[in-house]
């Protein structure tokens, strides 16, 4: 995957373009994968509510009458945030525990959400019990048990821990990297100029 760092911005580029890195106060991003980004204007707001440090700033720079101020481009919270122990169920968490990638062929592409256990076999909506699956084998499985038909999940599923989908997610790097921001991630070693 080719990723693209920006290391200096168009001063005529809009702040829209300026996303900031938000890092918890232990300097690591709160999360990687979406990876934890304010707007430009989140990003003022909580300097002047005395929430952040800046780390780092663009070159752009927003003005009004009374003030002009570099565009940050990392903040650092000042009050420790402890992350959760344990992610969310959600479909998009689920797609992070299997990397994206369909349980039964290794598709990257139409991905869905399949029980295992057919819920009209009596399986749940649990870690356990579901994988991610592109279209065609979910079509294909429809409401068989995995053995019966010969789709058992490459990767049986399981209740991930946060570290697993940090570590997950910092496989999918975003597009759109600045230069400022990459003495704080992980993805140093894949990063094109």
């Amino acid at each position: 995957m080719s990723v693209h760092v920006h290391p200096h911005l168009p001063k005529t580029v809009s702040p829209e373009a300026c996303p900031t890195l938000v890092l918890n106060a232990d300097y690591r991003p709160l999360s990687y994968y979406p990876l934890s980004l304010w707007s430009w204007q989140d990003a003022i707001k909580a300097v002047f509510m005395d929430r952040v440090n800046i780390l780092a700033e663009y070159d752009r720079a927003v003005s009004s009458p009374s003030f002009s101020m570099r565009l940050p481009s990392v903040v650092c919270l000042k009050t420790y945030i402890k992350p959760s122990r344990t992610p969310a169920f959600t479909r998009f968490n689920v797609f992070l525990r299997d990397k994206f990638t369909c349980q039964y062929c290794g598709a990257d592409e139409e991905l869905t959400f399949d029980h295992v256990i057919p819920r009209s076999k009596g399986g749940l909506t649990t870690w356990d019990n579901v994988v991610a699956a592109c279209s065609p084998c979910n079509l294909k499985k429809a409401d068989h048990l995995p053995h019966v038909i010969g789709m058992e999940p490459r990767h049986r599923p399981y209740p991930p821990s946060i570290s697993d989908l940090h570590k997950n997610g910092r496989l999918f790097p975003p597009n759109f990297l600045h230069e400022s921001w990459t003495d704080y991630l992980y993805w140093d070693s894949e990063l094109e100029p």
